[in-house]
């Protein structure tokens, strides 16, 4: 550990005197490096401290965070890494962790108090229960249909904030607004179909007024937030925090969109840079498709390739001319305009972001969850593409990029340790694809009727005869025309 550490920012306020007012279920790095990083500013500046942070978790795992949490007064240590300087911040405006349980009571019990007046999320893009074919709630299921049978005991948070905002009717306090903070086309609309769609299942008539008294706010939400290893840990320790089992490191760069639709009151959040437009869905657009889009195309060349960090796969020549060529032929010509901003300077920024090596986030956590992440990040672009009889080689070859990945080796031999919720499935279908490559474009729930176009079949086939017959560099030097 350093024996001089470079000091680390310390909240300005008294914490004894924050009060919570927001609930938030998941508290994993994104939200401790995003949402709590903006209230900790607004604290700092003398402001919201009654809107202090409730963590709160659904899964068994969430008891570890909140155990790590709670041993240090639930602070959190957010480390920005910026080439010109690492800096290093305590957060304090978390106030509480809310005991986990299988059947969510003290979850529920928090989102009861009427001090709270926001329950926020970060559950991920595949925790929605969506549909992938119909692109809506998914009411069948198992997790939700046991809610409906049960919704007193509810295992999801879903259930939970159903259950909690029948509490608050039946006692007549106002309702909160639920605000998810994940990486989804229209957030705010897919977690009402979600909240809503739960409640219908068991009480149609609560449904109806949570349809009609809650506010869902779609957000944009954007810092990249690599995963918390030895080397965070090791990070903390230079900063005299080694005893911080779970520190936070983040770029930079930083943003928050929000609508301005809140049920019972806000922080403001406009006082510490967050955007706040009725026209959040051309931003999170914006950047869904050229940065999330983005990462699973650098991802799976370079998890073929073993390239282990992103700066690495951004300095590996083909694989940034893979990228440069899909972004501006096929994805970017697709995003609808941004006020006040250029696409082109957009995607400059996304790239080197994409290029911070003291980021050091990994190939491996980009390639995670490809099931879910396919259609929200590469499929919308794909369609646009083929509806105007665009080029789609690019976006072909992403996809069976990410189908020989799924497979479990890589071009040196080397295995793949499972990286998706279905891997098993995946990497079956993907051996099964070497052969007719049409099996793979038929995961209806990923490619929906796309899956049929002639276009995509017949690109898609050749691109993965390519990446079998003749590799990774040698499939994308054929694309890139080199």
């Amino acid at each position: 550990m350093n024996a001089n550490p470079t000091p680390v920012a310390l909240p300005k306020y008294d914490r004894t005197k924050v009060t919570p007012g927001i609930v938030h279920i998941g508290l994993g790095n994104f939200h401790r490096a995003h949402m709590a990083v903006y209230l900790d500013d607004l604290m700092n500046m003398g402001l919201a401290l009654d809107w202090g942070i409730l963590g709160a978790g659904v899964r068994p795992a969430d008891v570890k965070m909140r155990e790590a949490m709670l041993a240090q007064d639930c602070l959190s240590t957010v480390i920005e890494l910026d080439p010109a300087g690492k800096t290093a911040r305590r957060v304090g405006a978390m106030v509480g962790f809310v005991e986990v349980a299988p059947d969510n009571a003290p979850l529920i019990a928090a989102m009861i108090r009427p001090e709270i007046r926001i329950v926020s999320l970060t559950v991920t893009e595949g925790g929605y229960y969506i549909n992938a074919e119909t692109g809506r709630f998914d009411t069948t299921a198992p997790d939700i249909m046991a809610d409906a049978q049960t919704p007193d005991r509810p295992a999801t948070a879903f259930g939970a904030i159903v259950a909690a905002l029948k509490a608050r009717r039946a006692a007549g306090i106002p309702p909160f607004t639920v605000m998810s903070c994940d990486n989804l086309p229209g957030n705010g609309q897919v977690t009402q179909a979600a909240v809503v769609g739960t409640a219908r299942l068991s009480d149609p008539a609560l449904a109806d007024w949570i349809d009609a008294q809650v506010a869902f706010p779609n957000g944009m939400v954007d810092r990249i937030t690599p995963g918390t290893g030895p080397r965070e840990r090791s990070l903390a320790a230079s900063f005299g925090l080694a005893g911080d089992p779970v520190p936070v490191t983040c770029e930079p760069f930083r943003q928050w969109v929000l609508e301005d639709r809140f049920t019972n009151g806000r922080p403001p959040l406009e006082h510490v840079g967050v955007t706040f437009t009725d026209d959040v869905h051309a931003y999170e657009t914006m950047k869904i498709r050229i940065l999330n889009g983005g990462h699973a195309i650098i991802a799976y060349p370079g998890g073929l390739l073993d390239v282990g960090y992103v700066h690495l796969a951004m300095a590996h020549p083909l694989i940034t001319a893979f990228l440069d060529k899909v972004e501006r032929e096929e994805v970017i010509p697709y995003v609808p305009p941004v006020s006040g901003t250029d696409l082109g300077d957009y995607y400059s920024l996304i790239r080197d972001r994409f290029s911070n090596p003291e980021v050091a986030d990994t190939v491996q956590r980009l390639c995670l969850d490809g099931s879910n992440r396919q259609p929200k990040f590469i499929l919308p672009s794909l369609r646009d593409a083929l509806a105007v009889g665009g080029s789609i080689e690019g976006l072909a070859l992403a996809s069976a990029l990410w189908c020989r990945y799924c497979q479990g080796t890589t071009d040196s031999g080397a295995v793949t340790p499972p990286n998706d919720p279905n891997w098993n499935r995946l990497a079956a279908l993907s051996q099964a694809a070497r052969v007719d490559p049409a099996l793979w474009l038929g995961l209806t729930e990923v490619y929906g009727e796309t899956g049929h176009d002639p276009r995509l079949r017949e690109a898609f086939a050749r691109h993965l005869t390519g990446l079998w017959q003749y590799g990774t560099a040698a499939t994308l030097r054929n694309y890139l025309g080199v």
